[in-house]
């Protein structure tokens, strides 16, 4: 056994995700950026003499297209000597549709890629060995680490425990039967059954419980605009009883968000210079929160400018939940329209239905922008 080992821990990488916010060509891109991110991984690996530990969810379901299997493993075979494990997780349980046990999967598996599809323990070498926790279904009624643990024995072998899903301390539903309990993972290690825990599921980087020694890797490009700490992967060292946790950042695209309380130009303003002040934006997915109430000229302008940064970013959009825009046309919105007859006294007759609160007022204000934007056009 060397005397220092060394491996990448990484998780969720969910190959074939697909964000139906994203335009097809930015799809395209955000999909060629997680196969990338694997190739990154392996450099980085090549580079430390190290070994990689996939803690579940390497693909995005077991149904994912062809493509994104051969790319996957092309990837991890361009890097022959680094060693990918792979542990089936919720997205990619090793059940009867398994993607793990699919021809395409099988055909094209490089000789360095091993999927710990089988609870229990898994050799990297003599005397380290992985302690694997592979999901069979996608509501196991275990804590399924618990359970390829149960049978260890403090024999002076290096045991890295492999696993995915929620922990007690973290999970919102205490009486799941499978989340994984700290504890009992505390006690392996104080035990000497298990050195390191590396988990999977939580897609932001974060370390567990006390001991230093129980890690969310994160996922390695980020998924959602919830997470904290994203596209990391983790470059263990186990060095005697000494152990260090290096966050290594390889994810390129970002989730960015902002909220802004609008009630005229000026507010559309700092929303146009936050915008123009991100980085990256062709891989930047942006999601703002937008308050107040604002004119119908002042909304127009915030059409084009979000209609402008829309061409830029990979995907702007205004939460439908959280943001509270209330438009109101002030007595100036159509004065410079020329309106005259029939159309003057439509627009009279829907703003004194948009001042309401209810489903009317919020149709009637519509139509008064739908208006306004069309005859600004003309």
């Amino acid at each position: 056994m060397r005397a220092v080992i060394t491996f990448l821990h990484t998780a969720d990488w969910q190959l074939g995700m697909v964000r139906h916010v994203l335009s097809p060509e930015a799809q395209a891109r955000f999909a060629a950026a997680r196969t990338e991110a694997v190739r990154t991984i392996g450099a980085v690996a090549h580079e430390e003499g190290a070994f990689v530990v996939v803690c579940g969810d390497v693909f995005e379901t077991n149904h994912v297209e062809r493509q994104v299997v051969v790319r996957a493993l092309e990837a991890m075979a361009a890097f022959p000597d680094v060693r990918f494990f792979l542990l089936p997780g919720n997205h990619d349980p090793i059940d009867a549709a398994s993607v793990f046990r699919s021809p395409t999967f099988v055909q094209h598996q490089p000789a360095n890629v091993v999927v710990l599809d089988e609870p229990g323990v898994h050799e990297v070498e003599p005397g380290v060995e992985l302690v694997a926790a592979p999901w069979t279904s996608k509501r196991p009624l275990e804590d399924l680490l618990a359970s390829a643990c149960a049978k260890l024995a403090a024999d002076g072998t290096v045991r890295i425990a492999v696993g995915h899903g929620a922990v007690d301390s973290l999970s919102p539903d205490r009486h799941d039967p499978a989340v994984i309990s700290v504890a009992g993972l505390e006690a392996a290690l104080g035990d000497g059954l298990l050195r390191h825990v590396c988990l999977g599921d939580r897609h932001s980087t974060f370390g567990v419980g006390a001991t230093g020694s129980i890690w969310y890797s994160g996922a390695p490009e980020p998924t959602d605009h919830r997470e904290v700490l994203p596209g990391n992967v983790l470059l263990v060292q186990l060095d005697g009883e000494q152990t260090t946790v290096v966050e290594r950042a390889v994810g390129r695209w970002r989730f960015a968000g902002e909220r802004f309380d609008l009630s005229g130009d000026d507010d559309v303003d700092r929303v146009a210079a936050w915008l123009d002040g991100q980085a990256h934006k062709e891989r930047t997915l942006v999601r703002l929160v937008l308050v107040g109430q604002i004119s119908l000229a002042t909304e127009h302008r915030l059409h084009q400018v979000l209609e402008h940064h829309r061409d830029l970013f990979a995907a702007v959009e205004v939460s439908s939940t959280r943001s509270e825009l209330v438009v109101l046309p002030d007595a100036t919105d159509f004065d410079d329209l020329g309106l005259a007859g029939f159309a003057r006294a439509a627009v009279a007759d829907l703003r004194d239905v948009a001042g309401g609160d209810d489903e009317q007022a919020a149709t009637a204000r519509d139509a008064l922008g739908l208006l306004y934007r069309l005859g600004g056009a003309a």
